[in-house]
């Protein structure tokens, strides 16, 4: 080998990637879109060897496009397809320039399978031997409408499945179920925890798994639910439909009227989290009082409602009513 070509290889080991194994500190977070939007930003720090992987769902043919902006420079990421992650041949190397990536720290591609991608960030080796931090902000969009069609199905997560889903929220709320599949979509009526119902058929919309469900008791009703809460059931009508509601009339008590309604879609904009259900609420004269569950663990939210459509600004009831 010559000198110029030792130095290379020297230069390309010392500042070989991180790839994480199971000693280093790897930490995973679900992106999810604000409802009606293609995109976010999300700031985060890592620390030495620390790694982060974001996953979120989307289509063939979508074009997903992410940057980096690191405070330290010897941060970069890599983009996985579905049903990879680190340690497997990575789609893209934001750390080198390619198709994929016209600059570093730049990923813009149309996307080859629907699944869930993996966005791993890092830093390098030299970089993470030495404790170095680095704080970065990181912009992910994804555009491009579905086809009528599912392409490239990885695995037949979205067109295939169970003939049946069961309803599994955590703490035994009601799941929303959507006129379409977004988190800003009017809700048709609820799903009790434990609830059975129809697959359909899901897609991938906001970043996440959406799941068309039709329910089993008579009368029936279609639409959208996340599918984060959906796990294999049965075709048993009667299992969990004890307090489910109702969205047959508008003047049903048990579909949520004009006032629940727009504190759901208020809490909706202000948590930036479309899942929301509506745990209470309490009619006055005043206004009516109502109390919405935000994410998975239901973090209480207070509203007022007024007879004009307005709304009080949401208010958290506890410290994790962000999340």
């Amino acid at each position: 080998m010559n000198t110029k070509g030792l130095l290379l290889a020297v230069a390309l080991t010392c500042g070989a990637p991180v790839t994480p194994m199971a000693q280093d500190d790897v930490r995973t977070e679900t992106v999810r879109f604000a409802a009606g939007t293609s995109g976010t930003t999300i700031t985060d720090r890592i620390t030495g060897y620390e790694s982060v992987l974001y996953t979120l769902g989307a289509e063939a043919g979508q074009r997903m496009q992410v940057r980096l902006e690191p405070s330290n420079l010897a941060s970069y990421f890599n983009v996985y397809a579905p049903g990879k992650g680190p340690g497997d041949e990575a789609l893209a190397n934001a750390g080198t320039m390619g198709e994929m990536v016209p600059d570093l720290n730049r990923f813009d591609g149309v996307l080859p399978a629907s699944g869930t991608y993996t966005i791993s960030v890092y830093m390098m080796r030299s970089a993470a031997r030495r404790e170095e931090v680095s704080d970065y902000s990181l912009t992910i969009s994804i555009e491009g409408a579905t086809g009528d069609t599912v392409q490239n199905d990885y695995a037949d997560g979205l067109q295939g499945g169970p003939d049946f889903y069961r309803v599994a929220t955590s703490g035994g709320g009601v799941l929303n179920l959507r006129a379409e599949p977004s988190g800003g979509a009017a809700v048709v009526t609820t799903l009790s925890n434990g609830q059975n119902v129809r697959n359909l058929g899901c897609r991938m919309e906001e970043a996440r798994r959406w799941c068309r469900v039709a329910t089993l008791a008579d009368p029936g009703f279609e639409g959208w639910a996340a599918g984060d809460y959906l796990v294999e059931g049965s075709n048993d009508p009667a299992a969990g439909t004890t307090g489910a509601t109702s969205g047959a009339a508008a003047q049903s008590t048990e579909m949520p009227d004009a006032a629940e309604q727009a504190c759901l879609r208020a809490v909706t904009e202000e948590t930036s989290n479309p899942d929301v259900v509506l745990l209470s609420s309490s009619f006055s004269e005043a206004g009516t009082e109502v109390i919405v569950g935000v994410g998975a663990g239901q973090a209480p939210w207070r509203c007022i409602a007024y007879r004009d459509g307005s709304t009080t600004r949401p208010m958290s009831l506890t410290d994790e009513g962000s999340l």
